[in-house]
């Protein structure tokens, strides 16, 4: 088990003979979730019919704290919407967790959402061409707009057994993994070039005698993977032997395990 670290993390339990294994806070899963992907599905209140939830595809951008910007035309059926009543949901999941979309992490924001004030318009325009550069080609058009969503409270799932609600001032307070922009990549290598060293890790950290394993998320206090035995799949989360901030620390703790795995 890693030793405790300046920012808390929760517990997992591997199996019923298993120590639980360090993981970041429900907080910083979410903080990271919604810093990862661009878009969402954003539900508001029909205003043609009224109460009934509307979809919408979204993309979005993040502010220093965290809350979702919106550039919205007034031609859209959520901006209209928006106007009558702010209240609103932004649903985000995983993208790369591969295999069953019930394996994936996935949130629920829940807020106010409304136009962002005039003397506030520069800054939350560099924040969201920053991260959906696309917008660049219509930011400029008069029917368009920027809201903000202020979020007032927040749910969670991480996968199977995994659920929770966030405050938002821990969704606030929380950082962004330091693996953040290097996940996918890092999912992708392993799956692809060291699916045999994931079975060896599986085998040796959870127990399970694993005939497959594919790593379908990371962060830094370790790993989850998706283990056939048997052919009867699992979800079980790995823990690195240390604390790591990047992706070279990454490669060399999983060498390193990978080594005491085969020792």
């Amino acid at each position: 088990m890693t030793k405790p670290t300046s920012r808390s993390h929760g517990y997992t339990t591997t199996s019923s003979n298993e120590p639980p294994v360090p993981e970041p806070t429900y907080a910083e899963r979410v903080r990271t979730l919604v810093y990862r992907n661009h878009a969402g599905t954003l539900s508001t209140l029909s205003a043609m019919h009224p109460d009934w939830p509307f979809g919408s595809l979204m993309p979005y951008g993040l502010d220093e704290k965290g809350r979702p910007l919106f550039l919205i035309s007034t031609m859209a059926m959520h901006t209209h919407n928006l106007i009558r009543d702010g209240r609103a949901s932004l649903f985000i999941s995983q993208t790369d967790s591969g295999g069953d979309p019930l394996d994936a992490s996935r949130v629920t924001l829940m807020g106010e959402t409304t136009k962002v004030p005039e003397d506030q318009l520069h800054e939350v325009r560099e924040l969201y061409l920053a991260r959906y550069k696309n917008a660049s080609y219509w930011v400029d058009f008069d029917d368009f707009s920027f809201y903000r969503m202020d979020i007032k409270d927040i749910y969670f799932v991480g996968g199977f057994g995994a659920m929770g609600w966030v405050t938002a001032p821990n969704y606030y307070e929380a950082e962004v993994d330091p693996l953040a922009d290097s996940a996918t990549g890092i999912i992708q290598h392993m799956n692809q070039d060291h699916a045999e060293s994931l079975m060896l890790l599986a085998k040796h950290f959870t127990k399970v005698e694993a005939q497959e394993a594919a790593m379908t998320s990371v962060d830094r206090l370790g790993f989850q993977v998706r283990i056939k035995s048997n052919n009867e799949f699992y979800s079980r989360r790995i823990g690195f032997i240390r604390e790591i901030h990047s992706p070279e620390e990454c490669r060399k703790v999983i060498v390193q395990m990978v080594g005491q795995a085969r020792g």
